[in-house]
């Protein structure tokens, strides 16, 4: 009943907006869509997969869940230099149901050819892709790699951002810096909650065009307050009753913790050869639980006319946790366990194989395979049981993306 809430909301938005684009006029009032219908399944029951803070995913089960959303888009044009744009965003995250939210909606000032400043809710500029993660027809995969964008969940903070764009001969570069306050929930499989957390952020990216390719840095930084993480407050609760008091305010997100987030990356789209590929460090700049860790993709495809096969390969790299555990804790053998673990990082790697095929000028149809290999905490999958622990997973996924 919510999915058929959801995109009944997307649509009959649309229409309402349709309507007063013709009232207000077509030319100060643009409206487009994006989606995504897909099916997928895994090949066992003993472990989860799913996207970054996503619930459902698939667990040796059908499901639409995974992949499809559905997006509209509306920006109004007050003058040349004033306009207002708002996204709203219907997909599966951390709960069991899709539901709509405000990606997008900000108020665009543009000072010269040159700069513009943005007030609202605007993207995270995190990953090559930040500005179009969610929409799949600009993309080749079916979705980001979780071992990549794993890392940072954030996608977007109600604040403001400023934008400069300049060409030098045959090179454009593009740089925003932004600052604001990111809210919202995190998937905690252990209990299957979902605490709120906010994180005031900052940070830049910078990229350069030339040609068919498109080299980009980034950095942002926030800091990550989640006060009701049931899990984690029932250890650092029992912690602080036993006398380590200072390891619980070590672990705990009550209080803000500084994390950090950088990344590289890289488009190419040459001669009917599709290259792209990132690389993201995560690191706390104060004590937490949260793991430190590295990650990289590289994904490579070759365009035979509509139709483009491609390969990818991403891996993520944990490193751990900053904290250092008091030996002493060692003489209550199973909290030293619990801990230990913790702080320990994950790591996995994926192989896919896929093949997009543009049967339309505005859709496309998208097959792709993965083939997961947990290691260390069993990577990004969830709810795995005991023959499940170590076991490769490969999921199977169809669909269209389309646009309008």
């Amino acid at each position: 009943m919510k999915l058929k809430l959801s995109a009944a909301f997307v649509l009959g938005a649309l229409c309402l907006m349709q309507a007063s684009a013709a009232t207000l006029g077509n030319d100060n009032l643009s409206i487009t869509g994006f989606g995504t219908l897909a099916a997928a399944r895994s090949n066992t029951d003993d472990a989860r997969f799913t996207r970054a803070n996503q619930r459902e995913g698939t667990a040796g089960t059908n499901t639409i869940g995974l992949d499809s959303n559905l997006g509209l888009q509306a920006t109004y044009t007050f003058s040349d230099k004033l306009s207002a744009t708002t996204q709203i965003l219907s997909r599966k995250t951390t709960g069991d149901s899709f539901t709509t939210e405000l990606a997008w909606a900000f108020v665009k000032y543009k000072l010269n050819d040159d700069v513009s400043l943005r007030l609202g809710r605007v993207v995270v500029p995190a990953f090559l892709i930040s500005d179009y993660q969610n929409v799949g027809y600009a993309n080749t995969m079916m979705r980001p790699p979780i071992e990549m964008y794993g890392q940072n969940i954030i996608e977007n903070v109600d604040g403001v951002d400023v934008n400069w764009q300049h060409g030098f001969g045959d090179t454009n570069v593009t740089a925003q810096a932004f600052v604001g306050v990111a809210r919202g929930k995190s998937y905690v499989a252990s209990d299957r909650s979902e605490p709120r957390y906010q994180a005031p952020a900052a940070g830049f990216a910078v990229s350069a065009e030339h040609g068919p390719v498109t080299l980009r840095f980034a950095h942002v930084q926030g800091k990550i307050k989640a006060t009701n993480v049931k899990p984690i407050n029932s250890l650092t609760n029992t912690l602080t009753s036993v006398g380590f008091a200072q390891l619980a305010s070590d672990i705990t997100l009550k209080e803000e913790k500084r994390v950090a987030f950088t990344s590289v990356g890289l488009l190419a789209d040459w001669n009917n050869i599709v290259v792209q590929s990132e690389y993201g460090m995560r690191r706390a700049k104060d004590p937490s639980y949260l793991s430190e860790s590295n990650a990289w993709y590289t994904m490579v495809g070759y365009r035979f006319g509509k139709v483009l096969p491609y390969f990818a390969h991403a891996k993520l790299d944990g490193k751990g946790s900053n904290i250092t555990v008091p030996a002493t804790l060692a003489r209550i053998p199973a909290l030293n366990a619990g801990v230990k673990n913790l702080l320990a990082g994950a790591s996995q790697s994926s192989d896919l194989v896929g093949v997009r095929w543009d049967f339309a000028s505005s859709a496309a149809l998208k097959v792709q395979v993965d083939r997961v290999k947990p290691g260390a905490k069993n990577g990004f999958l969830s709810d795995v049981t005991p023959a499940g622990v170590g076991k490769k997973v490969t999921v199977v996924a169809a669909g269209v993306d389309f646009v309008f």
